[in-house]
């Protein structure tokens, strides 16, 4: 029941974030921002969940890189957010802007490396079947 509830919570996340771009051309992309997170944590929660209940195996550890690749990305986008919305760069606040902005570069490679290993893991197991 509670997974029902979710998905549909999810699809209506997924289908308010352009209505409310729409809607409201002048704040639309804070609206869709506002949206695009949650969303962004439902993706790593169900990415999760179902690497686990694939209790391992191939299946079950791609979709582990891909759940974690998603995580590396939906930090990235809270910090992008963060920065739109407030004008506050943590990693440039923290390191500096070069090094700042060479840990934005790292963190985008680590969540493509992560999500394309996933599916190339979930493509070579779904090959053996």
């Amino acid at each position: 029941m509670i997974r029902r509830v979710l998905f549909v919570l999810a699809m209506h996340l997924v289908i308010a974030a352009p209505l409310a771009a729409q809607t409201h051309p002048s704040t639309g992309s804070n609206a869709y921002a506002l949206v695009e997170l949650p969303a962004l944590a439902l993706a790593v929660v169900f990415g999760f969940l179902t690497a686990r209940a694939l209790r391992g195996g191939r299946l079950g550890k791609g979709m582990a890189l891909i759940a974690w690749g998603f995580l590396v990305m939906a930090i990235g986008h809270l910090h992008m957010q963060g920065e739109m919305l407030f004008g506050f760069n943590l990693f440039e606040t923290l390191l500096g802007q070069d090094v700042g902005q060479a840990i934005w570069v790292i963190a985008l490679l680590v969540t493509w490396i992560l999500t394309g290993l996933g599916f190339y893991r979930l493509y070579r197991a779904s090959a053996s079947v």
